[in-house]
């Protein structure tokens, strides 16, 4: 009785398949004659701004291959059970490669890939959870999926628009909302990292542009949108083990804190590499280094002269020289406790977080550690920041900051997407880490009072700086 369930189970799952693979063949040409252009460029549009250009990517439901061209990849690979459809991507777009395939049963050999398109798709499969555990095979530590699926407020405008004649035929569809989508994901072996709303008018009218740029991100606008999207990874531990740790310290004008920084920063996993960037002091900081390391022969340690002014240019030099598979950076004045780095490596080898951020706004601080004006400051850059990146950040301006070198790289790579601006280098790591849509985590941490010397922070400049770098990254980031 159990083996006659599977097979009329079998059966089911074959005949919708071939139902849907019979009318897509039907009707493949009539959709891409539909009024839906505007609306698949703006879904390259988007797509684009997610994907880099070089990237390896599979697409399933590639249809004509006309999204996957758009990304621009090093190797793309489309998949599409209509070999109509296939028949033309082929024919429009030779330099890539098309699959006549059903997603539910994907062969592909060994291989991975950076992205993994599924562009409306997931509500016309039979089974999305199987599909699901079909691409974990295709999945690194780094792959990102990207999900998108129409609204369901749309239904009834399309289904006259199809009537008309000018959207896109279609078969009756599975229900599935945003919600319904995390938990497939979730119960599947992967995580959802992001989820944001796109296209408010699908069609060219004088106000889409406008409205699909800037509205559609805004309440309660965005709640009318088309399209939802949802960009995901699958939950694993990273290749490396036991791997090395580089420590990046920027000093400036901090001599009575480096002994104490050498003594108090622990070693951890592989080994720990401790690179100290003097700042061109006006005391006797890159001295007492010197000193420090002759000392402490014991330590794995490094001194260099910053190149160039601000703690961004101290922390990239001092990260173009490390050896280390994880980078951290700590800041001298010693107000982040170096005790606390351990729980931000076991994070990163863990696989639970891909880049970690440190938050001193849970725990009490002491009374001289943060200025209130800047404490408002922190906590309204905060929001702004996590709702630009769409990730929360609690503490965009905490110096502890921890990244896989390898990561690293990729942000160094892309860094002429937002400019050299950022004296800080907080920015630059957390624009850089959201565009590469890392798994972004927080641990907190007691913040203390420094006990030597004086900030190099000035709240009213650096707080205008702050000012004009939210902007900049709404224009970068959330309106494109």
């Amino acid at each position: 009785m159990r083996m006659q369930k599977i097979g009329t189970f079998e059966v089911e799952a074959s005949d919708y398949q071939q139902q849907r693979r019979s009318f897509w063949s039907g009707n493949f040409v009539k959709a891409s004659k539909s009024w839906g252009g505007f609306y698949r460029q703006r879904l390259q549009t988007c797509y684009s701004n997610l994907v880099p250009v070089g990237a390896s990517v599979l697409e399933l439901g590639c249809g004509g291959g006309d999204l996957l061209a758009a990304l621009r990849p090093s190797n793309g690979v489309g998949i599409d059970f209509c070999p109509e459809a296939i028949e033309q991507a082929r024919t429009a777009h030779p330099q890539l490669e098309f699959v006549v395939a059903d997603a539910h049963e994907l062969e592909l050999g060994e291989r991975t890939f950076d992205y993994i398109v599924v562009s409306e798709l997931v509500n016309d499969l039979w089974d999305v959870q199987a599909t699901l555990a079909c691409l974990q095979r295709y999945c690194n530590s780094r792959t990102r999926l990207i999900f998108n699926f129409y609204s369901h407020l749309w239904n009834s405008p399309l289904k006259i628009a199809q009537k008309l004649g000018v959207a896109t035929p279609n078969l009756p569809q599975n229900w599935l909302t945003r919600h319904d989508m995390a938990n497939l994901l979730e119960i599947s072996g992967y995580e959802a990292l992001r989820e944001w709303e796109e296209v408010l008018f699908p069609l060219a009218l004088p106000v889409a542009n406008f409205a699909n740029r800037y509205l559609a991100k805004i309440s309660p606008f965005r709640l009318m949108a088309m399209a939802n999207f949802m960009l995901a990874r699958r939950i694993m531990l990273p290749k490396i083990k036991n791997p090395s740790v580089t420590v990046v310290v920027a000093a400036r004008n901090e001599s009575g804190h480096i002994e104490e920084l050498m003594t108090r920063i622990p070693e951890m996993g592989g080994g720990t590499e401790i690179i100290f960037v003097e700042g061109n002091s006006t005391d006797d900081t890159y001295e007492v280094i010197e000193r420090a390391i002759a000392a402490h022969p014991e330590r794995n340690c490094k001194l260099l002269k910053q190149p160039g002014k601000g703690k961004g240019d101290a922390v990239r030099a001092g990260f173009d020289i490390a050896s280390g598979d994880i980078l951290m950076i700590l800041d001298a004045d010693i107000t982040v406790p170096p005790e606390d780095l351990p729980r931000f490596y076991e994070l990163m080898v863990s696989g639970v977080g891909e880049f970690i951020n440190g938050v001193r706004l849970v725990y009490p601080m002491d009374e001289d550690a943060m200025r209130f004006a800047n404490l408002l400051g922190n906590k309204f850059f905060s929001w702004a920041f996590s709702w630009l990146l769409g990730q929360p950040i609690r503490d965009t301006l905490c110096g502890t900051k921890v990244l896989w070198r390898s990561d690293y790289q990729r942000i160094a790579d892309n860094r002429g997407y937002f400019g050299d601006f950022d004296p800080f280098g907080d920015f630059d790591l957390l624009f850089g880490a959201a565009r590469l849509n890392l798994k972004i985590m927080e641990v907190p941490i007691r913040y203390r009072a420094r006990r030597y010397g004086e900030t190099n922070i000035s709240r009213w400049r650096h707080g205008w700086l702050l000012l004009n770098m939210v902007v900049f990254a709404a224009r970068r980031i959330k309106f494109i």
